[in-house]
């Protein structure tokens, strides 16, 4: 399904490139999307390159399409979230993400896509986005250490005397060390 409408269904809106990186923004969207109620948004843009020549049978927005549809498989083997929203956009990355966090709940994104600037803590979209977007913005950066070190993540909700709050909670633990959870 594309969608170019804002919905007004509450979101949890992902950048989505086909990095390692995107593909965890969606694993860790699937945890927290149920803490706000809200379905999550799976985002990929497309645009031509800046010295584009026609090209017999190549669509970038096709592209766009097939990288979104993949991912989603990679990411949730084959069972993806109800209620997923597939959303292919023209433009920049960072554009059209930041068009999309209007009236959305988050916008989480993983640190690095595809740039040629490896060393770098974030990427240009994710940093556009962090200062740009309506909406408060999750960066997703890879797990660290092998598995069994792994930090262990807990999220909840914190409830006040009138309910549940929709601002989650982010505990960490290493793996093996119970007691040294600390709020992200």
């Amino acid at each position: 399904m594309t969608d170019t409408n804002i919905s007004p269904v509450a979101r949890v809106v992902v950048g989505v490139d086909g990095s390692d990186s995107s593909l965890e923004a969606l694993r860790y969207a699937e945890r927290i999307a149920p803490l706000f109620d809200a379905a999550i948004e799976a985002v990929t843009a497309w645009e031509f390159p800046n010295l584009y020549y026609p090209i017999d049978g190549w669509s970038p927005e096709a592209d766009a399409e097939k990288i979104l549809t993949t991912s989603i498989r990679q990411a949730f083997t084959d069972s993806p979230p109800a209620g997923l929203i597939t959303t292919i956009v023209p433009g920049s990355a960072a554009h059209a993400l930041i068009e999309r966090s209007k009236g959305a709940d988050m916008l989480v994104l993983g640190s690095r896509g595809h740039g040629g600037f490896v060393g770098l803590l974030l990427g240009s979209v994710s940093t556009a986005c962090a200062q740009h977007a309506h909406c408060p913005v999750l960066i997703v950066h890879p797990a660290e250490g092998p598995p069994e070190t792994a930090p262990r993540q807990a999220i909840t909700r914190e409830e006040d005397a009138r309910g549940v709050s929709r601002t989650p909670r982010v505990s960490t633990s290493r793996a093996g060390r119970p007691g040294r959870d600390a709020a992200r």
